[in-house]
């Protein structure tokens, strides 16, 4: 009992620090565990494109659906696309335009010229949305219009189908008096004027974009009337390209993109757009926060034009004449050749 007596306080002292310590007492708690960082959620980017007709027009709405398509598959932030195909009344643009704002699109392209008039009625409802629309020249705070410079590459293919021409008779098949497809013709002519050599330019329309039919029909016209080099723009081509195909020794000289798959053995020569760095150009610009107020042109000089021979046909170009259209094509990029629409 006595030994028990002289432990006691010795158990209990021991328990007391024991239950300080437990409490906290002198001793520092641990410092909690630092957490790492959270990336942040990249938001995807949306973009909305109305097209006037489809995706596979092999003209101006696919040219612009497989740029798009392009950037979408090397963004590393990733991109969200909706597309609406056929909208070739504004009517029906504008209601798809107004509801890709409603729903949150970041950027809407409206690829055609005559939707001028709703983008610019849309964009002052939706500030913070980007608007594209082309070819135009109208812009607004959140407006973009994108303007490729046609007439150049229509004026070097006029010196090369003047150049070329047996019959001395060319022919263009337009579309409608406006857009890029004006400029396009008018470029056309200047260049057959400038070659010489007394060679004729005929000119019709269907009075639409889209009247593939009767693209063909006119065509038809024109071979039938002794043009042995044809052009023309917009989706309705691929008819005059196929009536073209059906008569050995006449060429088609195409515009908005390469359409030597359409008919290998009758398109010469395509003058094409490279949307992808009018696109990249808009989508840098947003993430700098501005949202549009800029006349983006193609051109030569810029790169955003380009002339492609068609590697089947390249070889019936003669070298004198290619040498002329490089030469041309250098001095429209250089500045010192200027086509002007007004003369």
């Amino acid at each position: 009992m006595k030994n028990i007596r002289k432990v006691l306080p010795l158990i209990l002292a021991l328990i007391l620090s024991l239950i300080l310590v437990g409490c906290g007492g002198d001793t520092k708690p641990a410092a909690p565990k630092a957490e790492a960082p959270k990336a942040a959620a990249t938001q995807k980017l949306k973009i909305a494109l109305v097209l006037p007709s489809t995706i596979d027009d092999m003209a101006w709405a696919q040219s612009m659906y497989e740029a798009v398509k392009k950037i979408q598959s090397q963004s590393k932030d990733g991109i969200e696309l909706a597309i609406s195909e056929r909208m070739g009344k504004p009517v029906d643009a504008g209601a798809a335009i107004r509801q890709y704002a409603t729903q949150g699109f970041d950027i809407i392209i409206a690829h055609g010229a005559q939707y001028q008039s709703v983008v610019s009625e849309i964009a002052k409802e939706f500030p913070k949305v980007t608007f594209a629309y082309g070819t135009g020249f109208q812009t607004g705070p959140n407006i973009f219009a994108y303007d490729p410079q046609a007439q150049e590459g229509a004026y070097v293919m006029g010196i090369l189908a003047a150049k070329m021409s047996k019959s001395k008779i060319v022919g263009i098949v337009g579309p409608v008096e406006a857009g890029d497809a004006i400029k396009y013709n008018k470029g056309f002519q200047m260049g057959v004027a400038a070659a010489g050599g007394d060679v004729k330019t005929r000119i019709a329309y269907t009075g639409s974009f889209n009247e593939i039919v009767k693209a063909g029909e006119i065509a038809k016209t024109h071979m039938d009337a002794g043009a042995d080099f044809l052009t023309g723009s917009s989706q309705q081509a691929v008819g005059a390209i196929k009536a073209v195909a059906g008569k050995p020794g006449i060429y088609w000289l195409s515009t908005d993109m390469d359409q030597s798959k359409v008919a290998p053995d009758a398109v010469l020569a395509s003058q094409v757009y490279n949307w992808e760095k009018v696109l990249t150009k808009i989508i840098d610009l947003r993430k700098a926060n501005t949202l549009g107020g800029q006349h983006l042109t193609l051109s030569f000089a810029d790169g955003m034009l380009e002339l492609k021979y068609n590697p089947k046909l390249e070889a019936k170009i003669p070298a004198d004449v290619k040498a002329v259209i490089e030469k041309t094509k250098k001095d429209i990029a250089a500045g010192t050749l200027k086509i002007d629409l007004k003369k």
